[in-house]
């Protein structure tokens, strides 16, 4: 972008994505995060291979956020990083002070740029859900993690597959700094015919120097596009000292009080999780290099979240806005893969005629549909796909795609908020359904089964579904997976279930001790 181009556009918008591109064809994804994570606050990658097979084309990069906002323990706190001023939260609900500072800066939406320019990366647990729903029996916090993270960046690293470059990119944030910072050098006094004349001056130079430093920021993003080594804590884990919080027994218990539930009116359908737990020390980042050769998945992350990491590989979308689009891709029935292409078709051939699946999953696209209702245009909810079969590494399941077009009164968040938990994590109805969970499970949920993803400057944004996911901490690791419960459903199925989901997750442990 030139400077004509800039100025052009500063009249319009209040950040500018500012970029170059430079040549990645020695580096991958994974050498360059080695690289930028050294003394970063906050680093962050995030990839995708989509229906499990095939890499998409940009993996995103970002390090040294501006901001973060945290909401822990009911609190708010806007934490800034470059010694600004934080904006005051007073008063403020979670939901709504993300809604503000995500909306705050308005960035164009230019051709050719990678759909992640700048913004917010991070995550809102499972039970930021208790901001909009009252649930009154919550159960014992034991982790005691935050409960939404968002970090702003206004540095991206865009690692572009298809032409084995890298797009840097820097966002220019144009505050009410005008008149301080093109002062310099200005007139000291004006008159009254020259006040217009002397305001552009500022303008205008206030915009020149910006322009000038986003040149030297992407010279330094750039200075750090190169392939380095800094060495790894060695990794302490034991795979088989994984441990459930729940004894089966404990668990086939839940499924059959789930059920009286069900047989009561009380509910339709509830998914039940247990929670897997294995001391670890060492380089986190060892597991997310394990996770995405094991289980290749839509949504490859990984979140330094400074007193925790959050490292997953989830197949399922949240809820994704697209310009005005929203989407929800509603993912209910399971097999295990197959070890060859015929038991796999066979396998797929026996999940397809499943009626318990087939029930469970109609019902799912069903609330995904009234939620998507609740903020789209009326009569804009449709059904796009329609159980579709699509393959993971361990397994396979049921997808359909759900599209609306948001009203015009409403924002991504919005979105998030109305679609938030997933159905396919909670159940149906999902209120006395999240009840049920919290009288049934022993502690909370925290990030298993909430949202990670990104909000964009150009009013986008991408969720999945935290599952399939790591939660480490300072000295363990943390594996959560649930099951949808139904009429006749048998429990030592459910179980089986939640234990082939947490399979890969598993499985990366012991192959990240091969590193």
């Amino acid at each position: 972008m030139n400077r004509e181009t800039f100025h052009s556009l500063a009249e319009t918008y209040n950040a500018i994505p500012v970029t170059r591109t430079v040549m990645a064809d020695t580096l991958t994804p994974v050498s360059l995060f080695l690289s930028l994570r050294h003394g970063a606050r906050y680093p962050f990658l995030l990839e995708s291979v989509e229906g499990g097979e095939r890499l998409a084309r940009y993996s995103f990069l970002g390090r040294d956020p501006w901001q973060v906002l945290h909401f822990e323990q009911g609190a708010l706190r806007l934490e800034p990083l470059r010694g600004q001023t934080p904006d005051p939260l007073d008063g403020e609900s979670y939901f709504h002070a993300l809604q503000r500072l995500t909306s705050k800066y308005q960035a164009p939406d230019l051709p050719g740029l990678p759909p992640l320019t700048g913004g917010a990366v991070g995550f809102s647990s499972y039970d930021t859900i208790r901001q909009v729903e009252h649930l009154p029996d919550a159960p014992n916090d034991d982790l005691n993690l935050p409960d939404a993270v968002w970090a702003f960046y206004d540095e991206i690293y865009a690692f572009d597959h298809v032409k084995s470059q890298i797009v840097l990119i820097h966002t220019v944030i144009l505050d009410d700094g005008a008149a301080e910072v093109g002062n310099k050098g200005g007139p000291d006094t004006v008159g009254k015919n020259q006040k217009n004349a002397v305001e552009a001056y500022r303008i205008d130079a206030y915009r020149n120097e910006l322009y000038d430093r986003a040149m030297e920021r992407l010279d330094a993003m750039e200075k750090r596009c190169i392939p380095a080594v800094y060495p790894s804590a060695p990794l302490s884990l034991e795979p088989a000292q994984l441990r459930s919080n729940i004894t089966p027994k404990t668990f086939s218990d839940m499924v059959e009080t789930a059920k009286n539930h069900i047989f009561e009116g009380d509910i339709f359908q509830v998914v039940l999780s247990q929670r897997f737990e294995v001391p670890f020390e060492g380089d986190t980042f060892s597991l997310y290099r394990a996770l995405r050769m094991v289980n290749p998945s839509p949504y490859l992350f990984y979140l330094d979240m400074g007193r925790f990491y959050l490292i997953g590989s989830s197949p399922e979308v949240l809820v994704r806005v697209t310009g005005r689009e929203v989407r929800l891709l509603p993912i209910a029935g399971t097999r295990p893969r197959g070890q060859t292409h015929q038991q796999d078709l066979e396998l797929e051939q026996d999940l397809i005629g499943d009626p318990k699946e087939i029930a469970e999953h109609v019902m799912l696209v069903d609330l995904g549909r009234n939620d998507l209702s609740r903020i789209s245009r009326s009569g804009s909810v449709q059904l796009e796909r329609n159980m579709v079969v699509e393959r993971f590494s361990h397994v396979m399941h049921i997808v359909s795609d759900v599209i609306g077009e948001l009203e015009s009164d409403r924002h991504a968040v919005d979105a998030l908020k109305h679609c938030f938990p997933a159905g396919t994590v909670s159940g149906a109805p999902k209120i006395r359904a999240m009840e049920i969970i919290d009288a049934l499970e022993p502690v909370r949920r925290g990030p298993y089964a909430g949202a990670v993803g990104y909000f964009d400057q150009a009013g986008n944004m991408d969720t999945c579904i935290a599952i399939r996911t790591m939660v480490v901490t300072k000295s363990s690791i943390y594996i959560q997976a649930g099951a949808g419960i139904v009429a006749d459903s048998v429990p030592q199925k459910e179980y089986e279930e939640t234990e082939n989901k947490a399979k890969a997750l598993v499985r990366a442990l012991s192959v990240a001790l091969e590193f």
